[in-house]
């Protein structure tokens, strides 16, 4: 397996960090979950359980060890201390400072350890002026611009459906933590790594940011090409009360449709650039997908190249046959797969998440 013999410290806690070790145990790295005093990592009582255990904590930690410290306490430093000795990567995501204050930074944990690849998960990044505040998903996204972009139908911002920042994140870290493994096989050092949400959800920008480069303007969210203001690229709803989805904005996707339904004179409103120019094919195609249900839309569909999908439940999604990630263990309990797939060396998922403090005192022995 691509991580196997590396050696993972995560005390970071909820989705970003856990998420990135997770992606490394899929993969053969040996991590160690080091969890705090009390009931441990809090995911371990959120949310629904499934088997007698959150399905969130399982999802991130299975294929994990679990050591709980105390790291406000002499004793605790010290054991987290041996065991970043003979770590290859560290992760934690207190704000920035912590760390230093307890005694486990990069500063004092890469002199012990020369070696080791220490990644920080933050907000706002380890400097700045923002540095300090508390922050989860939803507040950085509100502060780096992105949240009103998802503009409901009411024209109001609407709650994401997905924690971007923390996603990102998490992609971010284990990205800088692999490229200095890699780096370190030639000079053997370690190095550190500062992977901000903020950071990370506006470099996945470009697609969206041109108006600001360009003008200095902010969005017209619905007049845009991503988000309402293009009719090949876009929402409606059907006969049924469900929604549909056109999602390919390219000119040979609007004539195939448009022939279709035997509307080529429309075909020249599509060419227009997104925004109040193309609203009568928008209103068009709003008339015309309330004519039927969304699985009479899905027949229809079928066979023809335009890009479509109906718009389903998460449920949905992890119920369709065609689901790759969706495992199970031997029990049959559903199960997050690996979304990283080698040909040669491929991911081996261990279904089973630690009991709290399961590993305590066996360091890195197996």
């Amino acid at each position: 397996m691509k991580l196997q013999g590396v050696r993972v410290l995560d005390i970071s806690m909820f989705l970003p960090g856990p998420m990135l070790t997770l992606m490394m145990a899929d993969h053969g790295a040996d991590v160690i979950r080091i969890e705090p005093p009390g009931t441990g990592e809090p995911t371990r009582e959120i949310g629904y359980q499934v088997g007698g255990m959150s399905a969130w904590f399982r999802n991130t930690h299975r294929g994990k060890r679990s050591i709980q410290l105390d790291l406000k306490t002499a004793e605790g430093r010290t054991t987290l201390l041996d065991l970043a000795r003979d770590a290859d990567v560290f992760v934690e995501a207190f704000r920035p400072g912590v760390a230093a204050r307890l005694g486990f930074d990069y500063p004092t944990l890469g002199t012990e350890n020369p070696r080791l690849i220490y990644c920080s998960i933050s907000a706002f990044g380890q400097d700045g002026p923002r540095r300090d505040l508390p922050a989860h998903d939803l507040a950085v996204e509100a502060l780096a611009g992105v949240l009103p972009l998802n503009e409901g139908q009411d024209g109001k911002p609407a709650m994401p459906h997905m924690p971007v920042a923390d996603a990102l994140a998490s992609l971010t870290g284990l990205a800088g933590v692999l490229m200095a493994l890699h780096r370190r096989h030639e000079t053997g050092r370690g190095d550190y790594i500062d992977a901000a949400m903020f950071d990370s959800l506006l470099a996945w920008t470009p697609n969206i940011s041109g108006r600001i480069f360009a003008t200095g303007q902010p969005h017209v969210p619905k007049e845009e090409r991503s988000w309402g203001g293009n009719a090949m690229y876009n929402l409606y709803e059907t006969a049924d009360a469900q929604w549909i989805v056109l999602g390919g904005a390219e000119i040979k996707f609007a004539a195939n449709l448009l022939h279709a339904v035997g509307r080529p004179d429309l075909l020249p409103l599509a060419a227009l650039p997104p925004g109040p120019g193309q609203e009568p094919l928008r209103d068009y195609l709003r008339n015309l997908f309330r004519t039927r249900t969304r699985a009479d839309w899905q027949a229809w569909f079928a066979g023809r190249d335009i890009a479509f999908a109906p718009v389903r439940t998460l449920a949905e999604a992890f119920t369709d046959p065609a689901n790759r990630l969706l495992s199970h263990d031997p029990f049959g309990t559903p199960l997050m797969g690996t979304p990283i797939r080698f040909l040669e060396e491929p991911a081996r998922l261990n279904p089973a998440a630690p009991a709290l403090n399961a590993d305590h005192g066996t360091g890195w022995r197996a």
